[in-house]
């Protein structure tokens, strides 16, 4: 690209030919529908189509996630914005046959809103996406992320020219101060200030990295990102790389994720075709070149120093610090490391300024943040808010609530490095400070939603659990203290912990915390400690009573046949152990010591009359 002119000229051309294919069909290609069949329905679209000579009249397009993972594969027909879900092969015939035929809409396709029941026909009209405010996340699901010319339509690479042509290395930095950015994976720290030192650190060689080695269990932000909108994160990092005088990058990707390098590799060498990645960018004297690492999947190089060790070809540990990244990172040299999110933002402070940018959030927390919410959820998905809305308004208005009727519990935040929050914590600001306070953290942006059977020890444990898996082995506080705290949270969930022990895992935790290398160790404790914070009680009643409030500890649970039994001999039938036994039309009974505690006596009663106690 020789003139940000001609990169206007080219976008002018390209907007042409698409008023002139204004009828389109928007396809899921995130790997959430990939996984639910969407590619066998762009398969057999595209035969239908044919069938009845539309293929030259309306236009099939690959998207990225649209965010609704809980309702894909979803299909959205242009220009009327029908908003089509759980599509399957079999639904296709009908779309064409009434939708494209005869313009007539599909109702049992649409959206059906669970509180009124009304079928909603537009996208844009449904709570789930209605109440999120879209910065990042704006093209996913909206354009093909595997053709540059429908990024650059949405004034792709504009902020790019704009820095490159207008505005000198300090002028980007100020910007991306002024705006109040914080980095968006994990610690919060701000941006500008972290290009700032990376910028005035000496050094004949400077890289620019970018995080998007994802771990957290339940997260799938930064592959979404990389999946549906590649070009938005290469031109935050060549822009970044511009602010601190780097000339090379780095996107280092978990290999688990195929599609997203897929279509990262593919963007990169389209940016390399217009001229928008290689040498004298803009017919400038600055030149940018980024490659791919993929990863092995460790979650501890998701932390930096670990991160640039393993792009080194070093195994993945992390180093002390001072020196810092900005200071001596990759190969010695000075280093900016940011999260996919955050580069991902700043082709939106460019284009439309930082005080744009600062009036969404809260005043240390500016901007919009993007959750991927799992777990006990009506709408699993991918959604982006204003920073300081509430955990209730995010849970409930755009989350749809807890499924069947139960009690919402808890939330987990921060992915393992975060920490558990009871129903008291749901009108909480969701912002950096308030987070920290409440003892947990923003993180990535992993929500797991958890409901009423949920017990909060086992939880506990299923987090440490990953943590020791994950730790690396380099500091003995973070290798030997979690496996401890690990084997004490076991103890208790067998019913074999006591007082003591519960004032272990405290000890053991503060311990940790301080004396770990990095953040993998520092953080760990957090789910123990949120935990022991806002539900003690069911730490007391796993030890002093034996008994799991939650039912969930198979070790201190008993399967009883109440007075409801009316003998009809299911649940003996269906029981693996022969633990059941009683006369027919007779109340059962059941032997604790033969019983495996499977409930397949529970699922088979047809009275209830089997309880957990």
């Amino acid at each position: 690209m020789k003139s940000l002119r001609e990169l206007e000229k080219l976008q002018e051309e390209f907007q042409e030919n698409l008023k002139a294919a204004e009828k389109r069909i928007l396809i899921c290609g995130g790997t959430g529908c990939v996984s639910s069949g969407s590619r066998d329905v762009q398969d057999v679209l595209k035969e239908e189509l044919a069938n009845n000579n539309l293929e030259d009249e309306f236009g099939i397009v690959e998207t990225g996630c649209h965010g609704f993972c809980e309702k894909g594969p979803i299909v959205i027909i242009y220009p009327e914005e029908i908003f089509y879900c759980e599509v399957s092969v079999e639904d296709v015939k009908k779309i064409v046959q009434k939708q494209l035929l005869k313009g007539e809409v599909v109702e049992e396709l649409l959206y059906q809103d669970p509180v009124n029941k009304d079928n909603i026909f537009s996208y844009q009209d449904i709570d789930f996406y209605s109440e999120q405010q879209q910065i990042v996340l704006k093209n996913c699901g909206q354009i093909n992320p595997e053709d540059i010319k429908e990024y650059l339509l949405t004034d792709g690479y504009q902020a790019l020219g704009r820095v490159l042509t207008e505005m000198d290395p300090q002028e980007v930095i100020d910007e991306v101060k002024e705006s109040g950015l914080r980095g968006r994976g994990g610690g919060g720290f701000p941006t500008g200030l972290k290009w700032q030192f990376a910028r005035d650190s000496e050094g004949d060689k400077k890289y620019i990295i970018c995080n998007a080695d994802e771990g957290d269990p339940g997260a799938f932000m930064d592959r979404s990102l990389l999946e549906g909108d590649p070009h938005k994160i290469i031109e935050g990092m060549v822009i970044a790389g511009y602010a601190i005088g780097a000339d090379e990058g780095y996107v280092y990707v978990r290999a688990e994720y195929p599609l997203a390098i897929e279509r990262l590799e593919k963007a990169l060498d389209q940016a390399g075709e217009y001229g928008l990645l290689g040498d004298n960018l803009f017919g400038t004297s600055f030149s940018f070149d980024l490659h791919i690492k993929a990863g092995a999947g460790a979650f501890v190089c998701g932390e930096e120093t670990a991160l640039m060790a393993s792009i080194e070809g070093e195994r993945g540990m992390p180093r002390p610090r001072p020196p810092f990244p900005a200071q001596k990172g990759l190969w010695g040299k000075p280093t900016n490391i940011n999260n996919v999110e955050t580069y991902a933002n700043i082709a939106e402070i460019i284009d439309n300024g930082a005080e744009a940018f600062s009036s969404i959030g809260t005043g240390n927390s500016t901007g919009t943040k993007v959750f991927a919410m799992t777990g006990k959820i009506n709408n699993t998905g991918l959604v982006e808010v204003p920073m300081g809305i509430t955990m209730r308004e995010i849970i409930y208005d755009i989350g749809g609530g807890i499924p069947n009727g139960k009690d919402f519990k808890a939330v987990q935040i921060g992915g393992p490095s975060g920490g558990c929050l009871p129903e008291e914590k749901l009108d909480l600001s969701i912002d950096y400070d308030s987070l920290i306070n409440a003892g947990a953290m923003m993180g990535s942006g992993g929500l797991v939603i958890m409901d009423e059977d949920t017990c909060m020890v086992d939880i506990a444990r299923f987090f440490l659990d990953f943590t020791v898996a994950e730790s690396c082995g380099k500091c003995t506080p973070c290798r030997e203290g979690t496996k401890r705290m690990l084997d004490v949270l076991e103890k208790i969930t067998n019913g074999e912990g006591t007082l003591a022990d519960i004032n272990k895992l405290e000890s053991l935790a503060e311990t940790i915390k301080t004396a770990s290398l990095c953040g993998l160790g520092q953080t760990a404790p957090n789910p123990v400690l949120s935990t022991l914070e806002y539900f003690r009680d069911e730490y007391e009643a796993h030890v002093e009573e034996q008994k799991c409030p939650a039912g969930t500890c198979e070790d201190l649970l008993n399967f009883k046949i109440t007075e409801d039994c009316r003998g009809c001999t299911k649940c003996v039938n269906k029981c693996p152990t022969n633990a059941i036994s009683g006369e027919a039309k007779k109340q059962h009974v059941i032997d604790v010591d033969e019983c495996i505690k499977c409930g397949a006596c529970i699922d088979a009663c047809p009275f209830n009359a089997i309880v957990k106690e």
